[in-house]
């Protein structure tokens, strides 16, 4: 049985026995004439769409391979890992149950959450307080994978996420609960503590698009009208 050194060495030897190239593949004329036409194809044929989609003709027929992004976005995987999520209970609270797992799980150390007593002994605590970092989260689902109650979720299919600061990229428990409902614009907050009573009294927020759609999330970054004073990521 020949070993990967004497395969190595053959592949070798097998290269050197390769046919001289003539003078007119030498030339490389009509690799050149090849790839002028195939670019000049394209070139034209995607002209000539933008065009006709610009009068209101074609629209089913795409103007190039390329994804015109942020009008246009990619149907991405049903398993992608896309921004944070909590989930609620039927009276607007978070099914969070403030068990410290996913914050001691985080490799990146990024999850940081102030329990509270929740006034059902079935439930016993609440989070007051739930922040996620995004400029050190890495995304790798380990929060998701230790939830004992389902109650975090990286299904907001929201992945075009950039920010003027590191501040930025700060999610306090308001955004995680009812996520769109942070702006740009919008002040940073740090560590927002909230009642029972002020979970409830949060606008709702509708679910987030099927996964591998390509929609756009309610209240997104994404979404046109936005995005033109968006910073690049």
């Amino acid at each position: 049985m020949a070993t990967l050194s004497d395969q190595l060495l053959h592949r070798i030897r097998d290269a050197h026995k390769r046919r001289k190239l003539t003078w007119l593949e030498r030339a490389y004329l009509p690799a050149i004439a090849q790839g002028l036409w195939l670019t000049s194809t394209h070139f034209w044929g995607n002209l000539f769409l933008h065009i006709a989609h610009r009068v209101g003709l074609f629209r089913n027929r795409p103007a190039s391979v390329t994804i015109q992004y942020p009008d246009q976005l990619r149907n991405t995987s049903p398993r992608l890992r896309t921004r944070h999520r909590l989930t609620k209970r039927e009276d607007g609270t978070p099914r969070c149950v403030a068990c410290m797992m996913c914050e001691t799980i985080c490799p990146a150390r990024c999850i940081y959450i102030t329990p509270g007593e929740h006034p059902d002994p079935n439930v016993e605590k609440f989070p007051r307080s739930f922040d996620i970092n995004l400029g050190l989260c890495v995304y790798c689902g380990y929060c998701v994978e230790a939830c004992p109650e389902d109650a975090i979720r990286m299904d907001t299919q929201r992945h075009d996420i950039a920010a003027y600061s590191r501040d930025g990229m700060w999610l306090d428990i308001k955004e995680l609960i009812n996520p769109g409902s942070k702006q740009f614009t919008d002040a940073p907050q740090k560590f927002v503590q909230l009642d029972l009573e002020d979970f409830k009294r949060l606008p709702a927020a509708p679910l987030p698009p099927p996964p591998g759609t390509g929609e756009v999330p309610y209240g997104s970054e994404g979404t046109p009208s936005q995005r033109s004073g968006s910073p690049s990521p």
